[in-house]
């Protein structure tokens, strides 16, 4: 950090809220022995409430609740597809608007606000708080899987509509047509959309709590529409929305994480699969986890987010210099040129015909960033003090977005050359988990790489647990930035505890099922609060 000053405290011109609401004030503050609370009586206790009861009852009734996820998944993604991806499109729309018109020049913080971290510091936490788990879990395994069913072309079953998973008119046959397709598709899920979901959050969240001096929760960003009624139960709901999307969404990844730690270690030293090992190790990453939440964000949070690039480059060089090293490097330009020539049709909301490719893979995929919005944002609002909104959103949506498209590409494209090229079809038999280690077990010093990106993911998981629950445990205490260390604890281990409560009551399909219908309703959210943000930056003083 620059220094320890508030960093509520603006520097320079803003426009603050004129509010009489004091952060902390409808709060229950309780102490028992040496430990302390200070929680939003509302906020804390509906969806504390709302979170136990979900865990008992799905450990209660295992077997009755898998078909009920499945169903629920299956109906979200299959009839509001439309939705998910019209909202995505704005996202990205308004961000692409407000880095070219003046609004770019309000600064977050005050207009002589400086930055608190260095860009290095600043790009690592952006990049391991927003994706780590996905690009371990889907870095081979997605753009495989786009580029096989691409291969395989299109199938129509009886009643017309289309059977397989082929992403638009598939590519039947033409294993180039295929790759590319199967990188646009990869890519597509993890460039500018994701990001613009996030970078919407974050602005309004920084703008509100960094200029308006109101409390760092996501009811703020809704003042200019709601005013003061945002401090009673219509900001209430919208905070409980967030903490319930943000658990969940945090779920799905620890359950991806799980899902593939297990899978690897399995693979490395024929340690048995099943829910069992996946619990254990979620337990036992959660314990770590725990560990890092009480050393805090700077010590913590940082400090893992660092080490873990420097692994996270280590493992994407030594693939580039082992694997077809010529084709990666073209392929990396190559594939953006492909991403951007399908981004029209890819994020296309009507009249599809690659009915099971948009609603099994691209609308779960928007609800499940939806979900991670609050989380992901409030972090990223919380490091990026002191930029310019133009510097902010150029930086969120660039950095991360090609840093994906470079790992989709090395990872991705090295399977895919392996399959196509070398006829190595294990990575097409193995299962999404063991993909990653399936392709590097092509590649030299095959026991080594795959303990790192063990390793990898283990990392990648504490992070997102610690940054997650500091977070959640920012909305639940009403805004408090310094709320005492053992409500992170409660939010930490109930992370934990709903990650096994899905791995036990139906696995992925309980996981994706909750993750997209907690982003349902957290999408309205989000659009409102793209508006009201809007309406904010533009009373802002400019720099």
């Amino acid at each position: 950090m620059a220094d320890n000053k508030d960093p509520m405290i603006p520097d320079g011109d803003v426009n603050p809220i004129d509010t009489d609401y004091q952060i902390g004030q409808d709060n229950i503050v309780v102490n028992v022995g040496p430990f302390g609370l200070d929680i939003h009586n509302r906020v804390f206790a509906i969806s504390g409430l709302a979170v136990v009861a979900f865990v008992i009852l799905t450990l209660a009734f295992q077997n009755q609740v898998e078909p009920l996820f499945t169903g629920l998944r299956n109906w979200l993604t299959g009839n509001l597809d439309w939705f998910f991806i019209s909202a995505a499109n704005i996202f990205v729309v308004i961000c692409l608007v407000l880095i070219v018109t003046p609004l770019g020049r309000v600064r977050l913080g005050g207009t002589e606000a400086q930055p608190d971290y260095g860009y290095l510091g600043w790009f690592s936490m952006l990049f391991a708080a927003g994706m780590g788990i996905g690009l371990m879990f889907f870095g081979v395994s997605e753009p495989m899987s786009h580029a096989l069913s691409s291969f395989g072309g299109v199938s129509v079953g009886e009643d017309g509509l289309r059977t397989d998973w082929a992403p638009l008119g598939a590519a039947g046959n033409d294993p180039e047509a295929a790759r590319q397709l199967g990188m646009a598709a990869t890519i597509f899920h993890w460039g500018l959309h994701p990001w613009a979901i996030y970078a919407v959050m974050a602005l309004g969240l920084a703008l509100f709590s960094f200029n308006k001096g109101l409390p760092l929760t996501i009811r703020s960003v809704f003042y200019p529409l709601l005013g003061e009624r945002v401090w009673g139960w219509p900001g209430h709901i919208i905070d409980i929305l967030a903490v319930l999307a943000t658990l969940f969404g945090l779920a799905t990844s620890l359950g991806y994480g799980a899902s593939q730690a297990t899978s690897g270690l399995n693979y490395l030293f024929g340690i048995p699969m099943g829910d069992t090992t996946q619990i254990l190790l979620v337990i036992g990453i959660t314990a770590i986890a725990l560990v890092s939440v009480l050393a805090g964000l700077d010590a913590g949070v940082k400090r893992l987010s660092e080490i873990n690039m420097i692994l996270a480059i280590l493992l994407l060089v030594f693939v580039i210099f082992v694997g077809p090293t010529l084709l990666l490097m073209t392929g990396f330009f190559d594939n953006l040129v492909a991403y951007l020539s399908f981004l029209p049709e890819l994020s296309n909301p009507v009249g599809r015909e690659d009915v099971n490719f948009v609603s099994g893979w691209t609308a779960f995929y928007w609800a499940w960033w939806i979900s991670w919005c609050p989380f992901v944002g409030m972090f990223i609002a919380r490091v990026s003090r002191g930029r310019t909104v133009r510097e902010f959103l150029i930086a969120v949506l660039l950095v991360p977005s090609t840093a994906c498209v470079l790992w989709m590409t090395v990872f991705g494209g090295t399977a895919i050359d392996l399959h196509f090229s070398e006829g190595y079809t294990a990575i097409k038999d193995a299962d999404l988990p063991l993909r990653l280690f399936t392709m590097l077990d092509a590649l030299p010093l095959a026991e080594i790489t795959s303990f790192i990106a063990i390793v990898l993911v283990m990392v990648f998981f504490v992070t997102s647990s610690d940054s997650g629950s500091l977070v959640i445990d920012v909305i639940a205490a009403g805004g408090k930035v310094d709320a005492p260390t053992p409500q992170r604890v409660f939010w930490c281990t109930f992370e934990g505890l709903v990650a096994i409560a899905l791995i036990l009551g139906g696995g992925l399909a309980a996981l994706q099922a909750m993750a997209v219908s907690t982003g349902l309703p957290f999408t309205l959210v989000l659009l409102m609060a793209a508006f009201s943000m809007i309406k904010g930056l533009a009373s802002e003083p400019r720099a």
